[in-house]
C-alpha cells in the first residue's frame, strides 16, 4: 500500500481517537496502540523489501554461475551495447562530424541520436560496478 495512504489513514485514526476517547489516559493508550500498529506495518514492509532484495541477489548469483551464454551473458551484453553507445556519442560521432565538416566540407545537418536511455542504463551499471569495487577495496564480506 502507498505510504501516503497509510499516513493519511493514521492521521484520520488519530483524530477519531480524540473524538471517541474523551479521557486523556484512554486517548494516550489508543494512540500508543495506533503507533505500534504503524511501526509494525512499516517494519513488516521493510522486512518484505529486504527479503525481496535477498531473493534477487540469489537469482543474480545463480545467473552468474550459469554456463549458458543466454542466461549469464545478458548483463555483459547490455554493458557492451551501452559502452558502444557511449563510444559513439562521446567519440565517434563528434569526430566524424568534425572530419565531415573540416576535411570534406560537408555543410548539411547531422542526425541527432537520443542516448538518454542508454546513458541511464550505463550509469546504473557503472554505479553498481563502482559500489562492488568499493566493497572489494574495503574488504567487504563478499569480496573474493
Amino acid at each position: 500500500m502507498n505510504p501516503l495512504v497509510i499516513s493519511g489513514l493514521f492521521s484520520a485514526a488519530q483524530s477519531l481517537i480524540s473524538r471517541f476517547f474523551p479521557d486523556p489516559e484512554k486517548q494516550a493508550e489508543a494512540q500508543k496502540a495506533l503507533l505500534q500498529m504503524q511501526q509494525n506495518g512499516e517494519l513488516a514492509q521493510l522486512a518484505a523489501e529486504t527479503d525481496l532484495a535477498k531473493l534477487q541477489i540469489q537469482v543474480n548469483i545463480e545467473e552468474a554461475k550459469s554456463t549458458n551464454w543466454f542466461v549469464a551473458g545478458w548483463r555483459p551484453g547490455i554493458g557492451w551495447v551501452c559502452g558502444a553507445g557511449l563510444a559513439y556519442a562521446a567519440l565517434i560521432e563528434p569526430f566524424a562530424r568534425f572530419a565531415a565538416k573540416v576535411w570534406f566540407g560537408y555543410v548539411g545537418d547531422f542526425p541527432v541520436i537520443d542516448t538518454s536511455l542508454t546513458m541511464q542504463i550505463l550509469l546504473g551499471i557503472l554505479g553498481l560496478g563502482a559500489m562492488r569495487s568499493a566493497e572489494k577495496i574495503k574488504g567487504g564480506e563478499s569480496s573474493r
